[in-house]
Parts: C-alpha cells; structure tokens; sequence
C-alpha cells in the first residue's frame, strides 16, 4: 500500500455582495494511503482522450474532515487537483474516491 500526503480543498459559500455567493476555497494538509490505484482513458468526442483515475485515498481525519467533509472538493495527488466524487466514513479515516481533473 502507497502512502499519500498531500492537500485536500474544502468550499465553504460565501456571500460576496449582497445576493451573491461565490465558493471560498480552503487547503488542508493530510497523510494517508493510496489504497486503490487506477487510471483509464475516457473517449470523447474531442481530438484527445480525457484521463481519468479512479483512486480511494483513505486520509487520517481530524475534527474538521469528519465535520466538514461533505465540503470536500479536491485532493491534490501527484501535482494535480482530482475531483472528489464520493467519501466513506470510516472512524478514524475517510476513504475518498476520485475521479476528473478539478476545474473550479
């Protein structure tokens, strides 16, 4: 099993203006392991393939992740910022699943 360190991005909304809210986005560092590890290419109809990886990161949760977890957006893995699709809540850990490249 692979150990992972790495940032994880928590959106909170905000109210900029009034009647305006925008996300604010917050990194938190965390350790962990890389418990499934897989990559595939998606066909689209554009001239390249869009990767996709389909990882489970089990990352040791502090109070904030488990509180705030349904914020979660993104997990920094290998220099990119990947989609978080889904989380398991596994006291002491959370298993994040990812997926897509993050565009926010």
């Amino acid at each position: 099993m692979a150990k992972f360190c790495g940032k994880v991005g928590y959106a909170e909304t905000v109210e900029t203006s009034p009647g305006v809210y925008t996300e604010r986005i917050t990194e938190r560092l965390y350790f962990g392991d890389i418990t499934r590890n897989v990559r595939n290419l998606q066909t689209s109809g554009q001239l390249n393939d869009n990767v996709n990886i389909a990882n489970t990161i089990s990352i040791i949760a502090d109070p904030y992740a488990m509180e705030n977890f349904h914020a979660m957006r993104y997990v920094v893995f290998m220099g990119t910022k990947w989609k978080v699709s889904a989380v398991e809540v596994r006291y002491p850990r959370l298993d994040l699943t990812v997926g897509d490249i993050y565009n926010g």
